[in-house]
């Protein structure tokens, strides 16, 4: 690892090089909240962002991607990687990229996945701004991100780059960049040390607790209905979480009747079907019928099934899901504090 700075005035230069060689995406000003899009402008960029809509997972898994192509008896696959820049991910979303890395590497290896990852220079930046509904910094501290090319932190007098990868160091020449002084690299460091107690929520207790608590409660039928009880089954706390792979595979048929797509799109195991499997003539099962053994699935999922596998709780603290909540039930700190805090 090498640390390179870059002053305040030349940083915006840079970024315009960069988009004139490369597709860039990075964080965009959408209302009053912010979205990874492509970057067509350096005044575009928004680095200064709490957190985004959807994470980036979306730019290696999007969110409705097709698979093949087919017409009659011919079929083709649909990976069409494009090499690009994934530009001001916080850390606890490379942290997330990581989790999915694994997840799509493993036994059968996802090719569009991987494909779309391999073509990505990942660039981290520091948190500028935080969230309301944060709490990255009481979950995970253990865990360190890896899956990303370069560290970008905003000091005062401009931008410590520090290079992961050649594919970093790639980036340099996009910019007037110098070796940083040893003053520079201890000043990113404290930014990125202190922002760790700047988070509204926290998660009282360490993961391996947590985990230990929600075996101890998983048969507390009474206690997941109770936390579920406002649940509406919309999803929106999977389908916005970082962490969260699932998805639904189905074929998409053009009037001819000859040509087609098939297709994957997230999926969601708070909804009522996601479970539900046929048994034939017309019948079905659903592994999963109540709210409550949905909303405990997806609790043991984040901090208890995942941990040893992942190495921490498939969790990073982003907070999406309490915001994404129209029932204000999805929080994992005040979900996690009740389970922690219930009779034993």
């Amino acid at each position: 690892m090498n640390a390179y700075f870059i002053s305040a005035h030349d940083f915006k230069p840079f970024i315009t090089r960069l988009i004139e060689a490369r597709r860039v995406i990075g964080p965009v000003a959408k209302r009053n909240r912010f979205t990874f899009e492509r970057v067509t402008r350096a005044e575009d960029l928004r680095l200064d962002y709490d957190v985004t809509i959807l994470p980036p997972k979306k730019i290696f898994f999007p969110p409705v991607q097709d698979l093949v192509h087919f017409e009659g008896e011919r079929y083709a696959g649909c990976i069409e990687a494009e090499p690009q820049v994934l530009l001001g991910v916080h850390f606890y979303d490379v942290k997330a990229i990581d989790m999915t890395d694994q997840l799509f590497r493993e036994k059968f290896a996802d090719p569009n996945y991987l494909a779309a990852r391999e073509a990505t220079t990942v660039v981290a930046s520091n948190v500028q701004r935080v969230s309301d509904a944060a709490f990255w910094g009481s979950i995970g501290a253990d865990v360190a991100p890896k899956g990303h090319d370069a560290f970008l932190t905003m000091i005062e007098t401009g931008y410590v780059f520090e290079t992961r990868t050649p594919k970093g160091a790639a980036l340099l020449e996009f910019g007037r960049f110098r070796i940083a002084e040893k003053s520079e690299v201890a000043a990113a460091d404290r930014v990125n040390a202190e922002i760790l107690e700047k988070c509204p929520e926290r998660i009282d207790h360490p993961a391996e607790a947590v985990a230990k608590r929600l075996w101890e409660v998983f048969g507390d039928e009474a206690l997941w209905e109770k936390l579920a009880e406002d649940c509406f089954s919309c999803g929106s706390c999977n389908v916005i979480c970082p962490t969260c792979y699932c998805f639904d595979v189905q074929d998409r048929w053009n009037l001819d009747q000859k040509s087609g797509a098939r297709a994957r799109s997230w999926d969601a195991c708070l909804t009522q079907d996601f479970a539900q499997v046929s048994l034939g003539a017309g019948a079905t099962e659903n592994f999963r019928e109540s709210r409550g053994e949905r909303f405990r699935h997806r609790f043991m999922r984040k901090g208890a099934y995942l941990n040893k596998k992942l190495g921490g709780p498939a969790c990073v603290g982003c907070g999406r899901c309490s915001q994404a909540c129209t029932a204000d039930i999805a929080s994992p700190p005040k979900v996690i504090n009740k389970i922690m805090g219930a009779a034993r």
